[in-house]
């Protein structure tokens, strides 16, 4: 049998190798893979990604691997890094609206005032970026004030895709100093780093995508090592500027006022929040920007977009509320959940950082399925708490929604039902009670 660091050196070549072969299927200049056919063999490799990741995953947490270990993963980690960043994104058009809000704020404008295609705007446009932003013509910006700063403290670096990326790359290598950081104080071996570093959904999501999430992560990164260090007002300021990154690490924010610490980071997290907002205040109410449709147009208001209610939708007629019917019970089901991750005492919870990044895993996953979003990026960020605290429900999760990049069958169930069902399976597993040991019989030694 191989020594454990010749595995984990296959196990790296071939998810670069994964990664080479991929990339190799994009048709040059295409806004997309390039076909049908293209994209299904591209969601195909990335699958076989996943699987190879997972193997590495349990190589890391069930063997002991020597001290230069984590050099190899964070080294392949960077290498596999800087070859997406130099691609032209083609899974997502998101981040030309980055740069099209960035280079709006460099000429003085509020980002949240007009689309992109208003004619106030006409003297930004270029060949480059306009034309690739979607949603130009109906939307105006739907990303919050602290991803909004960011645009702009970007914008005066760099106004193009490449400097965007970059800078999300910046971020998410503050997060891995994080994990680093949080391992060692959790007493933990600091290969596990991999669990995110080499997520081939990471990857693709933010080294070749750039997707902001990338942002939100690396302040969620840091809130947890603040929260770990007894910095709770600092935690609770980082939390509220992901939020404001995008909204959906709010869900996380119970993990850390366990213990009866709410005060300080409630605090500090509603005045980063007021502060912020006001930055953009003089556009009323549109400072909300495409929010408020958003959740039309992905169906929840009706509950197509619902991983559950699709389903539900093949066997019967669902009534008009369906939609918010669920929204309902499933806020009120979280509501419960975090309260009692707020307020539980055990005798013996480990580790402040694990059990810090295990709440925040559980609910983080918990609110994502629970919304079954069909982008995949939005999972991504599963895999930073993973990392200190790993689920085998949360890392899957975290990995295999690179199936969304495709949707053979042009419906919300069936297909994703690939990374909904193992996910349950794995998490009921996780929870199901250790059988009882069997009683020695008597005079047994």
């Amino acid at each position: 049998m191989r020594a454990p660091r010749d595995r984990l050196l296959m196990l790296g070549a071939a998810l670069a190798a994964l990664t080479l072969c991929a990339l190799a299927l994009h048709i040059p200049g295409a806004d997309t893979v390039g076909t049908p056919l293209r994209a299904n063999l591209f969601v195909g490799v990335l699958a076989v990604q996943v699987g190879v990741y997972l193997l590495a995953v349990r190589l890391v947490l069930r063997r002991d691997l020597p001290a230069s270990a984590p050099w190899l993963v964070l080294a392949l980690a960077a290498l596999l890094r800087l070859g997406l960043l130099v691609e032209p994104p083609f899974l997502s058009s998101d981040i030309y609206r980055y740069v099209w809000d960035g280079r709006v704020q460099a000429a003085g404008i509020n980002p949240y005032l007009y689309v992109p295609a208003d004619p106030a705007l006409s003297h930004l446009r270029d060949p480059d970026v306009f034309p690739l932003i979607n949603r130009a013509d109906y939307a105006h910006t739907i990303y919050p004030p602290a991803a909004q700063v960011f645009f702009a403290l970007v914008a005066q670096v760099g106004a193009g895709v490449t400097a965007m990326k970059a800078a999300m790359l910046l971020c998410e290598a503050v997060a891995t100093l994080c994990l680093l950081r949080l391992l060692a104080l959790a007493g933990l071996p600091r290969v596990r780093v991999l669990i995110y570093a080499w997520n081939p959904l990471v990857l693709w999501s933010f080294a070749l995508d750039g997707h902001v999430d990338a942002l939100a992560v690396g302040l969620v990164a840091l809130a947890l090592l603040a929260r770990a260090r007894h910095r709770d007002g600092i935690a609770g300021a980082l939390v509220a500027g992901a939020v404001l990154v995008k909204f959906l690490p709010v869900v996380v924010a119970p993990a850390f006022v366990r213990g009866g610490r709410l005060w300080r980071p409630a605090l500090a997290g509603a005045a980063v929040i007021v502060a912020l907002y006001a930055l953009y205040l003089s556009a009323g109410w549109q400072v909300l920007g495409f929010l408020p449709a958003y959740g039309a147009e992905e169906g929840f208001d009706t509950g197509r977009g619902v991983w559950l209610l699709a389903g539900l939708s093949h066997l019967v007629t669902l009534p008009d509320a369906a939609g918010r019917v669920y929204g309902l019970c499933a806020a009120i089901a979280f509501a419960a959940l975090s309260l009692w991750v707020a307020t539980r005492r055990t005798a013996s919870d480990g580790p402040e950082a694990v059990r810090l990044c295990r709440d925040a895993g559980l609910l983080a996953a918990v609110a994502t399925a629970a919304a079954s979003p069909h982008y995949a990026w939005y999972y991504a960020w599963l895999a930073l708490p993973a990392a200190v605290a790993p689920s085998p429900a949360v890392i899957w999760l975290s990995a295999a929604p690179v199936l969304f990049f495709v949707d053979p069958f042009n419906e919300r169930f069936v297909w994703p039902g690939l990374v909904f069902v193992p996910a349950l399976i794995l998490a009921l597993r996780a929870i199901r009670p250790a059988a009882p040991a069997l009683a020695s019989p008597r005079g047994a030694s």
